[in-house]
C-alpha cells in the first residue's frame, strides 16, 4: 500500500477537525480462532459502543464528513464514523441491534458480486468461508439508517488487475448498488486497503467521493479523500486498548517523526 498525493481537488482544506474513522470487519459471539485479530466479541463491541457515548461520541456518515471537508456543513463535538469492510451477515445479525440500541450509526462496505454468498476470498487465504450479507440484508442495514458503500465486487487486490478490470471492480459494484439501494452511492473502502496512484485515479474516475485505506491513525481535516486514514479495532485487544486508540491522534511512527524534526529545529537554532 502506499501512501498516495490528494491531487485532483480531492484533498481538503487545512485546518479544521480530525475525525477518527473506526475499522471493523467482523463482530461475532463466536470468533474463530484463525480470524480474531479482526472479530470483535459482541460483548467487546458493546463495551466499545456505551465507551463512545459515555464520553459524547457521536456517529456520522461519510457523507457527513465529505460535505463537511467541502466547506459544507458543521460537525458535531466529537464526531467518530464507524466503518465495516467485507459485509458479513453477522453484521445484519449482531452490529446492527448493538448500534442501535446505543443511537449509532456505521457505513457498511460490501461486495457487490458476492452479496448472499460467502467470503471466497477468505476461503482461499486462510481457509476461512464466513456467509456474507445478501441484498435484502444490504437493504435492511440502509433502511435502519445506516449508510452502505462499495468494497469492490470481489475482494481482489485491485493493484494487480488491469485497469479494465480494476474499472469493472469499482465502477460495476458501485452501479450495482444503487440499483439495489435506490439511491447513489459514492463511497468505497479499497479490498486489502490496497491502492496506488493508478487505482487511485480510477476510483475517482467511477464516481467516488471518499475511499478508505487502512493508513492508521485519526483522520486529519486534510486528509486525503481517496485514501482516509482509518483507525483498526483489533479484536484481540482491550477495551484499554481501544480508549487509548482514541486518545491517541497521531501514530507512534507519526509522533517519532514530530519529535526528530523538533530536535532538528532545535539543533539548528543552537
Amino acid at each position: 500500500m502506499n501512501a498516495i498525493p490528494s491531487g485532483n481537488g480531492q484533498r481538503a482544506p487545512t485546518g479544521g477537525t480530525a475525525v477518527p474513522i473506526l475499522m471493523y470487519h467482523q463482530v461475532t459471539p463466536s470468533p474463530l480462532p484463525s480470524y480474531r485479530k479482526y472479530a470483535v466479541t459482541t460483548e467487546a463491541f458493546a463495551s466499545q459502543l456505551d465507551w463512545l457515548a459515555r464520553r459524547g461520541y457521536t456517529s456520522i456518515s461519510m457523507d457527513t464528513l465529505y460535505e463537511h471537508r467541502a466547506g459544507r456543513g458543521a460537525l458535531p463535538s466529537r464526531p467518530v464514523i464507524l466503518t465495516f469492510d467485507d459485509g458479513y451477515r453477522d453484521c445484519l445479525d449482531y452490529a446492527a441491534p448493538i448500534l442501535k440500541a446505543r443511537g449509532f450509526t456505521a457505513t457498511f462496505f460490501v461486495l457487490a458480486r458476492l452479496a448472499g454468498k460467502t467470503s471466497l476470498w477468505l476461503a482461499a487465504e486462510r481457509g476461512i468461508d464466513l456467509p456474507l450479507l445478501d441484498w435484502n440484508a444490504v437493504r435492511q442495514l440502509r433502511a435502519a439508517g445506516n449508510e452502505c458503500g462499495s468494497h469492490g465486487l470481489s475482494h481482489p487486490r485491485l493493484t494487480q488487475l488491469s485497469p479494465a478490470d480494476c474499472r469493472e471492480e469499482l465502477l460495476t459494484s458501485r452501479r450495482l448498488l444503487e440499483d439495489q439501494l435506490g439511491e447513489g452511492v459514492r463511497h468505497l473502502a479499497y479490498p486489502f486497503g490496497v491502492y496506488d496512484d493508478a487505482v487511485r485515479a480510477i476510483a475517482v474516475e467511477s464516481g467516488y467521493r471518499t475511499a478508505c485505506s487502512v493508513r492508521p491513525g485519526w483522520s486529519p481535516h486534510e486528509d486525503d479523500l481517496m485514501a482516509l486514514r482509518r483507525i483498526h479495532v483489533h479484536g484481540e485487544r482491550s477495551l484499554q486498548d481501544f480508549a487509548d486508540s482514541l486518545r491517541r491522534r497521531r501514530t507512534p511512527v507519526e509522533l517519532l517523526r514530530a519529535g526528530v524534526h523538533a530536535l532538528r529545529r532545535r539543533w539548528s537554532a543552537s
